[in-house]
C-alpha cells in the first residue's frame, strides 16, 4: 500500500518536475530534455524522502528546489562551457567597462566588436554563454556575497522578509537591480519578466516575440550583461 501511494504521489508532481526541466538551458551540454527529466525525477523522490512537514515549508516549494539542485549538479558537472568560452565572457566584460569609462556612457555591441576584433556571430556566442551562466551556472544571480544573493526574482516578485541589519543590506541591493532593470529597453525587461516572474521558458517566449529561440537567448544575455555593469557603475559613484 505504501509503494502504491508513494507512486501516487510521485505521478502528481511529475508536472512540478517538467516545469523545472523547461527553465533549465541545455545548450552547451551533453544533454537532452529527457535527460534532465529523468534526473528532476530523481530529485523529485529525493524531496519525499527527505520533506519535514514540522518546518512549514511547502511541499512544492521544497521540492522546486531539490528537482532543480538535482538537475544543475548533473548539468555543471559536465558543463562544455569551456575556458575559452569563460575568457571570451571575462574579456567582453572588461572591454564594456573600459569602453563605458572612456565614453562616459552605454556602448553598442557594434563599439564592443571593434574594440574586441570579433564579430556580430562571436558576439552572439558571448551572449549565450552569459545566458547559459545566469540561468544554469549562476542560477540567475547578478550578484552575490558570502551573506546574501540577490536575484532578478527578488525585483518582480513581491516578497515579505524579516527585518535586520542582512536585511537592509538585501533591500538596498534590491533597489540598485530595481534601477538597473528600468534602464533595459522594453523589449529586454519584457523577456526577463517572462522568464523570471512568469516562468516562461525561452521556446515560449520565442513564441510570444516571435523570433528564434537562439534570439530569446541573447536577449537575455544582453540583458544580464547590461544589469550587471549597471550595478557595476552606480557601485562606482
Amino acid at each position: 500500500m505504501y509503494e502504491v501511494d508513494r507512486e501516487q504521489e510521485i505521478l502528481k508532481y511529475l508536472p512540478l518536475v517538467e516545469r523545472v526541466a523547461n527553465r533549465i538551458s541545455i545548450k552547451n551540454t551533453e544533454y537532452e530534455y529527457d535527460d534532465l527529466y529523468n534526473i528532476g525525477v530523481i530529485g523529485l523522490i529525493d524531496a519525499m524522502q527527505k520533506f519535514d512537514s514540522s518546518k512549514k515549508v511547502p511541499f512544492e516549494n521544497y521540492a522546486a528546489i531539490r528537482i532543480r539542485g538535482a538537475i544543475i549538479d548533473e548539468v555543471r558537472r559536465h558543463s562544455k562551457i569551456s575556458r575559452y568560452k569563460m575568457g571570451n565572457v571575462n574579456s567582453f566584460y572588461q572591454a564594456k567597462q573600459e569602453l563605458e569609462q572612456e565614453m562616459k556612457r552605454e556602448v553598442t555591441d557594434k563599439e564592443i566588436m571593434k574594440k574586441m576584433g570579433i564579430t556580430s556571430s562571436q558576439l552572439g556566442d558571448i551572449y549565450d554563454s552569459i545566458q547559459y551562466l545566469s540561468s544554469v551556472s549562476l542560477e540567475s544571480t547578478l550578484y552575490s556575497n558570502n551573506d546574501e544573493t540577490v536575484m532578478v526574482q527578488d525585483t518582480l516578485r513581491d516578497s515579505k522578509a524579516p527585518s535586520g541589519e542582512k536585511e537592509l543590506m538585501k533591500q538596498e541591493r534590491r533597489k540598485e537591480l530595481v534601477e538597473a532593470i528600468k534602464r533595459l529597453s522594453e523589449r529586454e525587461q519584457l523577456v526577463l519578466s517572462l522568464y523570471y516572474e512568469e516562468d516562461a521558458t525561452l521556446k515560449e517566449i520565442a513564441a510570444i516575440l516571435d523570433v528564434s529561440i537562439a534570439r530569446v537567448s541573447q536577449i537575455h544575455g544582453r540583458a544580464i550583461a547590461k544589469i550587471r555593469g549597471y550595478i557595476e557603475e552606480a557601485n562606482q559613484e
